[in-house]
This record gives structure tokens, C-alpha cells and sequence, in this order.
């Protein structure tokens, strides 16, 4: 049984894993606003890009489904933080909490990866919001600032472009072959 490919972008990073994956599973993926029901699905995969603490449709996707027995939920998280720091992934999982039941978010695989970001692009509300981040990582104490922190500081206002197609590799697996996750 094929899985379904789900996902959530607003400037195309997950939509661009979404479509890789998509083609190298032979699926075709549907942004979640045209999500069928999911019952009928043995894997379902949702690859979501990280807004401020939350990934974009997760919780609209998930708000009625419980998974059936031998179902199996991947969660992939695009963002722009490195998801290789421990505290990028502890954020990322405080926000799955607020948007996951908890018995969805117990059985999830989850997956995170790097996406990109160009300033020129940007909502009016998003400009906003990351010129807020901007002004307050300038104020903090350089020894208080962290990597990420850095790499904001360095390429505000720049296009950046952080998507890896490569990493899918373990998101592949676990559909296939139902492989290990990075939680």
C-alpha cells in the first residue's frame, strides 16, 4: 500500500523535500489543505516547515485522526535553526506538544531538516517578526548568543538556502523499511 506525502510550506522548503521524496517514492504529494481522509492510509508521511514554534498545518491535519493499529505516522520538520543542536530539536518537540496529541506525538517517527529562508519573500507579519529577532539578538551578549543565533545575525536579511535533498535518505528508509528516527 502506497503512503501518503503530505506537507506544509509557505516559501517552498518542505514543499521541495515533499516533491524529492515524492519522486523517489513514486507518490505524488498534496499540500495538506487537500488532505482525503487518512484512515485508509497505512504510512502517512507529513513533512511540515516550522513557523514560530509550530510547524505549518500539523495541527488542522492531525486536529480528528488517531492512528490504527500497524498505522504509521513520519513527521518531518523543516526549519532554518541546525537541527543537529540538541536545544533546536528540544524547541522543535515543545512545539509538536502544543500541536500533537500526545498519543499521536508517542508513536510518530520524527525527522528534522534544514530549510532556507529568503528575506525578500517574506509576509509583511513575517519580515516583522524576524526584524523583532533581529533587534534583540543584536542587544544579547555575544558569549550568550548561540550558533544559530550567529548564523541569523550574519545572513539577516540575505537569501539562504539550507535544503539538502541528501537527508532524506533516513526519511526514505523509515517509509520503506520502517528504519530508526531521530527524536
Amino acid at each position: 500500500m502506497n503512503p501518503i506525502l503530505l506537507y506544509g510550506s509557505r516559501y517552498g522548503s518542505a514543499r521541495r523535500y515533499a516533491e524529492e521524496l515524492g519522486r523517489q517514492l513514486a507518490v505524488t504529494p498534496l499540500p495538506f489543505s487537500q488532505a482525503p481522509a487518512l484512515s485508509s492510509y497505512g504510512t502517512i508521511v507529513y513533512l511540515g516547515s516550522l513557523y514560530a514554534g509550530g510547524v505549518l498545518g500539523l495541527a488542522k491535519t492531525f486536529r480528528r485522526v488517531s492512528l490504527r493499529p500497524g498505522q504509521r505516522l513520519i513527521l518531518v520538520t523543516v526549519g532554518l535553526a541546525n537541527p543537529a543542536h540538541g536545544e533546536t530539536r528540544a524547541h522543535i518537540r515543545a512545539g509538536l506538544k502544543g500541536q500533537l496529541s500526545q498519543d499521536l506525538l508517542d508513536q510518530a517517527k520524527i525527522f528534522h531538516l534544514r530549510g532556507g529562508i529568503d528575506y525578500s519573500q517574506l509576509s509583511l507579519a513575517h519580515r516583522a517578526m524576524m526584524g523583532m529577532l533581529h533587534q534583540k539578538l543584536k542587544r544579547t551578549a555575544p558569549e550568550a548568543l548561540t550558533e544559530d543565533d550567529r548564523a541569523l545575525l550574519a545572513t539577516y536579511g540575505k537569501k539562504v538556502d539550507f535544503v539538502d535533498l541528501r537527508a532524506l535518505a533516513p526519511v526514505l528508509a523509515e517509509v520503506q523499511k520502517g528504519g530508526t528516527s531521530q527524536k
